[in-house]
């Protein structure tokens, strides 16, 4: 059960390009979001998730979708 646990809440998964896309789009969000050149509205808080899950995911190196199906972009050690 541990090891299931761990699999899918704390490996590494993401790595290479996926790691500086979410890292550039939710860093790209938060500028946008910061700078305030979007109305304020539904669209805004859907960026603000974006920039959340973005940057989260980029700094854990881990996607817990990605875990669940068994997909990962880390390189193996």
């Amino acid at each position: 059960m541990k090891m299931d646990v761990e699999r899918i809440f704390i490996q590494e998964n993401v790595g290479g390009f996926d790691l500086l896309f979410r890292a550039f789009s939710g860093s790209l969000a938060i500028t946008v979001l910061a700078l305030d050149l979007m109305e304020p509205g539904i669209w805004q808080w859907i960026l603000g998730l974006v920039a959340f899950t973005g940057l989260f995911s980029a700094i854990m190196r881990h996607c817990t979708p990605y875990a669940l199906i068994g997909f990962s972009t880390a390189k193996n050690k």
